[in-house]
């Protein structure tokens, strides 16, 4: 393991964030902390995941999320620290890594579904 690598694992361990694993599909609810002035109070922001970027300390992820007929996408650091939890709501079950595909479908064409645990087992005929 190179020097780089050492430094930024000790720096994430350090942090010690609590952070669920999640992945492209997941719908997630992040809490970040928003500055007002002079007030600092937790703003969440729920949406499907669409991508993961890069892993150690660099890590960032995507969400989407339509409110009144208008798209907005957020890029996160994972390790900031202005983001106070990430919980992930429901598991999607999709079969890539970058959800861009979906920025040009609205309504039902745009649902993913869900995952539900351990694949379904063939019964012998």
């Amino acid at each position: 393991m190179n020097i780089i690598q050492t430094l930024e694992q000790e720096e994430v361990t350090r942090l010690d964030k609590k952070i669920p694993p999640f992945a492209a599909g997941d719908k997630v609810i992040v809490k970040n902390y928003v500055v007002d002035g002079n007030n600092r109070r937790v703003q969440a922001f729920e949406g499907m995941v669409i991508a993961r970027r890069k892993s150690g300390i660099n890590a960032s992820f995507i969400v989407r999320r339509t409110s009144s007929g208008e798209n907005i996408e957020r890029t996160f650091q994972l390790h900031s620290p202005l983001i106070e939890s990430v919980q992930v709501v429901r598991n999607g079950d999709v079969r890539r890594s970058k959800l861009y595909y979906l920025r040009e479908r609205s309504g039902k064409s745009a649902r993913i579904l869900e995952k539900l645990g351990a694949k379904k087992s063939v019964k012998p005929r």
